[in-house]
């Protein structure tokens, strides 16, 4: 599933924040991730929400939500965080006040699939703690080298810190979905009946599965199966079916050479006037609308 997502890492930065200080991060499309190295401060949600992160606290949101990091002494201007960035050179930079210090390493990737299913599977805000103001064991590695990568900026620098990233993405992840927290296709795959029919769905999405069909291949009656699968997972097997369908066709369709009716067979739909009726009541325009316009924004 994360490979399908296709994550890609986007850049890393050194932020040496003095209090008051207030940096926010809105740039559609960009997913975030801190990792506070010295210090501490609050993440805020655009809902309002305040996460108190402190040093060796790692904070991921995958859904790519508005936020702000703010010290905990009230003050000091909005800064973008993206502004900041573009009119900075190099990979090590400085805002806020005087005042106590905090070194935040700022990461951002993106998300290829935006409509993928797995993608609304996924948390708002996943947030690992420090232990005695450290990263766990198994994240301190991933942290040395990129805070090495991002304070010395030497050649090289992003490309390295884009494979390390893609490493700490995965492992937080899976820290996340092994924690129990929540519900999606991670909690799903802790499930060992909800993981098997993840499988067989990612595998052949075109197969012509029903409820019935699906339930007899885990090993459970009909009704177990449907009532266990929307608990885990957080939406009925058949509109999980539906939403990873219309991502393949999606994906297909700005590929210039799989025809309208080549898409619909390999997303399981006998007929192409059924698949457009189907992709247009869930995406909101034909697949011909949308591929010309995929291919206008490339």
């Amino acid at each position: 599933m994360l490979r399908e997502l296709r994550f890609e890492s986007a850049a890393y930065r050194w932020l040496e924040l003095g209090a008051p200080f207030r940096i926010g991060f809105d740039e559609p499309g960009l997913r975030g991730v801190h990792i506070v190295v010295e210090g501490g401060c609050e993440l805020v949600t655009a809902e309002g929400s305040v996460v108190r992160l402190d040093a060796g606290d790692l904070v991921l949101l995958p859904r790519g939500d508005a936020h702000e990091i703010r010290s905990a002494e009230r003050g000091g201007r909005l800064e973008s965080g993206f502004d900041l960035a573009m009119r900075t050179p190099g990979t090590r930079l400085r805002a806020g006040g005087s005042g106590a210090r905090t070194v935040v390493v700022c990461g951002a990737f993106v998300v290829r699939e935006m409509h993928h299913p797995a993608l609304l599977g996924l948390p708002h805000l996943i947030r690992v703690p420090g232990v005695d103001g450290r990263p766990p064991a198994w994240l301190a590695p991933y942290v040395s080298a990129l805070a090495t990568e991002a304070f010395e900026g030497e050649a090289g620098s992003d490309l390295v810190m884009a494979r390390l990233s893609d490493a700490l993405l995965v492992r937080a992840l899976r820290h996340h979905g092994e924690s129990g927290g929540g519900s999606g296709w991670l909690s799903g795959l802790r499930d060992p009946y909800v993981a098997v029919a993840l499988r067989l769905l990612h595998e052949d999405p075109a197969r012509p599965w029903t409820l019935a069909s699906l339930a007899r291949a885990v090993g459970l009656s009909r009704a177990a199966f449907a009532a266990r699968f929307t608990e885990r997972v957080g939406q009925p097997a058949m509109q999980y079916l539906l939403s990873l369908r219309m991502q393949r066709a999606r994906s297909m369709l700005r590929d210039q050479r799989a025809t309208v009716a080549a898409v619909a067979t390999r997303v399981g739909y006998t007929s192409d006037v059924a698949f457009a009726a189907a992709f247009k009541r869930e995406v909101g325009t034909t697949p011909g609308a949308y591929r010309r316009a995929a291919q206008a924004d490339q």
